[in-house]
């Protein structure tokens, strides 16, 4: 932001264009006071503030030093960076100016309340934070019942310093933000003396139902409920009619409420009388609906809202939405599709059932329960990937342990508590609210969760099977014939993979091979070592031997289906990342635009590592016997470069024929405009639409500003106009073209597009593999009718 931006604006100025200034969070609950939603008054300390802070002091170049070449999975040194970068933090002073400011607002919002010194809550509202591609899931810190202008200050700096929490350093780093990128306003709020709190979905977060909203309530303040410390009252209301349609009443053992005496909230056992009584009535919970549909209609996205109502207030004026953000699992999932697929879903195998919970994230895993109490435990440090993580409840502390975990089980929670999300993002199975598992579950018992019923059982059980899948199992039906019983489309169905591993979990899924299998996961994961460097330590094979295993875990579980592998796409920053990369890596000003894709391997610096990739490839397929792996160019810019690099394949004995195809990814707009030229060269194109939209619109996809203003949107005319230049081009010469971006996964009206235009296939994310089929089943019929129709009225004018 420039200097002029101010430091203090009020949350009724602020809407969600504002986001770059006023972070997510405070963004939007301006623009929720504009659309007439009641939310606390307060104050926003912007980014500004921030910026200035961190510049003023120098801390900027302090902290890209300390977090230059950290390696997150080593957790000891991932906390102790983070320790470090906090403490400087807290250690510096605060511009004199910024720190009035924040003294004067406090005073302000006395006389706007009527009180000389509220209570107040001092919340993050990081600029990345609450948007549908990244939601950080409350990983900054949050300070309730703050009271006078010196612990506002004070407050306000340690939101700063927890924009650098181990959790958060961890998940920017597993999601490429830059972490100088993101700036830290802080939200000052009236507190809401909560008599009852908690969470409301528009949309069910589990079966993705988008005709109903989920509330969830506890007494007391919402912190039990999003932090999944009581199992909370759930309401289920009908989106049309606005009746409840489903209620359970849980008994809530314990409520947080704020101490006067103590000065801090505190944990206490709710009255016999009250655990197990609604904590909300029926009139409050169609109320908070109408809101949380007022709010979706908005925003035109499903919604994620924390509410409180307020025990200091009369009634209609104690309801107050303390934030809404857009719901970050089913946005990007054919909700009702996903939902038919787990009503189909049956039970195969029988065994103890040791627990029953919610069932929160759906899949199985079996594997070795791990009962863990402390995420920074021995016992937390000693965990392995692949167990099982069953523990009270979770925060986002838990998070790195939960990236390893094969399954989460957890005392207590609802569908929306921490570990409930976070499992679902992650993919990972997860039953929460069980009420006893970390007594029943001893640590080294082998158990199977069943995420999606909701149900643990001793020891290993077969679940999951879909119906037509154990039909065709009696009756000796072929996985050939199995993947026949979806839709039949001229079209291919094919699915975008990265973690090799994960081809276990979808290898049932009705696609018809792999359009993207990208080695970046195999580079970090399962090599971790710059190709480089392990050149000059004499480690080639090991690079190769790696890689080649990875690949062919693929292969050869979906063959004879082709793989299209695509070659390595790290930029120069992620490079850097890999032990050993600092010697070899460059510092780029815009590493998206800079030294990455087919420029890196014809490069005399780089091409020998280059070269490890296609000794891989040709392992796969000529030790392995793996004929069905092909490979991709990725960031193509000219022609000149993809000749020297076929030259190089060829060096290397790999080269195209009838059984080994090689694409390039059309990203670039030079692609699309000399698509003729290309065609005589490769064999076929694969449409990259994230790139491919940034550079032909000019717009740097991780600006949130211009996301947010509407500017990145891969259904632009000019960027479909281009993809259809390039399916034109290529059929002229022969050549298939295929999309890999995120785009199909997202929008159908774009999948409809490329089938209307040709596209010879389309490969999405595992979670999309069913509804595309079926979209693309039912736009392919929609053309032959509509072609047929043309036909009988040429026919008819002729005759007549």
């Amino acid at each position: 932001m420039a200097s002029s931006s101010p430091i203090i604006v009020w949350i009724e100025n602020l809407s969600a264009k504002d986001v770059a200034l006023a972070g997510g969070k405070g963004a939007n609950l301006g623009e929720l006071v504009d659309i007439g939603v009641p939310v606390p008054p307060g104050f926003v300390v912007t980014t500004e503030a921030y910026r200035r802070f961190m510049r003023e002091t120098g801390l900027e170049d302090e902290i890209r030093s300390l977090l230059s070449g950290l390696n997150v999975e080593d957790t000891a040194a991932l906390e102790e960076v983070s320790a470090k970068i906090r403490s400087l933090i807290m250690s510096k002073p605060m511009p004199k100016d910024i720190e009035e400011a924040i003294r004067q607002a406090y005073r302000e919002l006395g006389k706007r309340v009527g009180v000389e010194e509220p209570f107040v809550a001092v919340r993050s509202s990081a600029s990345a934070e609450d948007l549908p591609e990244a939601s950080f899931a409350g990983q900054q810190d949050t300070y309730l019942n703050v009271r006078g202008e010196d612990r506002v200050v004070e407050k306000v700096r340690a939101c700063w310093a927890s924009l650098f929490t181990a959790r958060a350093i961890a998940y920017r780093e597993d999601k490429g933000i830059d972490h100088l990128s993101v700036a830290m306003a802080v939200v000052v709020q009236k507190m809401v003396n909560s008599r009852s709190a908690g969470v409301m979905f528009t949309i069910h977060p589990v079966s993705g139902n988008p005709d109903v909203i989920l509330i969830e309530s506890s007494w007391g303040l919402g912190e039990a409920v999003v932090g999944g410390k009581v199992t909370p009252d759930e309401f289920i209301v009908d989106k049309k009619t606005l009746k409840i349609i489903d209620k359970k009443i849980s008994r809530k053992e314990i409520m947080i409420v704020y101490d006067p005496a103590k000065g801090e909230n505190v944990v206490v056992k709710v009255p016999e009388d009250m655990a197990t009584k609604p904590s909300i009535s029926d009139e409050e919970a169609v109320e908070l609906a109408r809101y949380g549909l007022k709010i979706e209609k908005h925003y035109k996205h499903p919604m994620d809202i924390e509410w409180a109502i307020d025990k200091d207030i009369a009634p209609p004026r104690n309801m107050f939405i303390v934030q809404a953000r857009p719901e970050t699992v089913w946005s990007r999932k054919a909700a009702k599709a996903e939902a038919e697929e787990k009503k189909e879903e049956e039970t195969s195998g029988t065994g103890k059932v040791l627990v029953r919970g919610l069932p929160a994230s759906p899949g199985v895993a079996t594997g070795v329960a791990r009962v863990i109490l402390d995420p920074h435990s021995p016992e937390a440090k000693a965990f392995q990937k692949g167990d099982v993580l069953v523990t009270k409840m979770t925060d986002p502390d838990w998070v790195p342990i939960m990236k390893k975990a094969a399954a989460i089980v957890t005392d207590e929670g609802g569908m929306t508590s921490h570990a409930a999300i976070v499992s679902r993002e992650l993919g990972v199975p997860a039953v929460v609210g069980t009420g006893n598992a970390t007594k029943v579950i001893k640590t080294g018992m082998l158990i199977t969760v069943d995420g999606s019923r909701g149900v643990v059982y001793e020891g290993r059980v077969e679940i999951g099977k879909r119906k037509e899948e154990k039909e065709a199992a009696g009756a000796a039906i072929s996985p050939e014939l199995l993947r026949d019983l979806y839709p039949v489309t001229g079209t291919k169905i094919y699915m975008n993979l990265g973690e090799p591993a994960a081809i276990d979990r979808y290898a049932h899924l009705p696609f018809d091979g792999i359009g993207l299998m990208r080695i970046e996961f195999i580079l970090s994961d399962w090599i971790g070592y710059h190709p480089l460097y392990l050149i000059e330590t004499g480690r080639e094979q090991f690079f190769v031997d790696r890689l080649a295993e990875g690949i062919a875990k693929v292969a050869g579980t979906i063959y004879p289906r082709p793989v299209v592998v695509r070659f390595s796409d790290f930029k120069t920053n992620e490079y850097r990342g890999l032990k050993g990369g600092e010697k070899y890596e460059p510092e780029e000003r815009n590493p998206m635009l800079g030294w990455r894709g087919v420029s890196r391997y014809i490069h005399p610096k780089y091409e020998k590592a280059f070269r490890l990739e296609v000794r891989a490839i040709k392992k796969v397929r000529e030790e392995m016997g793996l004929k069905n792996v092909w490979t991709m160019l990725p960031f193509v810019r000219t022609t000149w470069e993809v000749e020297k690099v076929l030259d190089i394949m060829a060096d290397e004995g790999l080269e195209r024929n009838k059984d080994f195809k090689v694409w390039i990814m059309a990203e670039v707009p030079s692609v699309v405009f000399l698509a003729d030229e290309f065609a005589q060269l490769v064999d076929g194109f694969s449409i990259g639409s994230n790139d491919l939209t940034q550079l032909v619109l000019g717009v740097d996809r991780d600006s949130q500003l211009l996301a947010g203003m509407g500017y990145f949107d891969e259904r632009d005319p000019a960027v479909l106009r281009a993809i259809k230049m390039l399916i034109e081009a290529a059929h002229r010469h022969g050549r298939t073209v295929s999309i890999c971006g995120q785009a199909p996964s997202v929008y159908p009206e774009i999948v409809e597009f490329l089938v209307e235009n040709g596209i010879d296939s389309i490969s999405v994310n595992p979670d999309a593999v069913v509804a595309t089929r079926r979209l693309v089943a039912s736009v392919e019929k929609r053309i032959i009718l509509r072609r047929l129709a043309s036909l009988k009225e040429r026919l008819e004018e002729d005759f007549l």
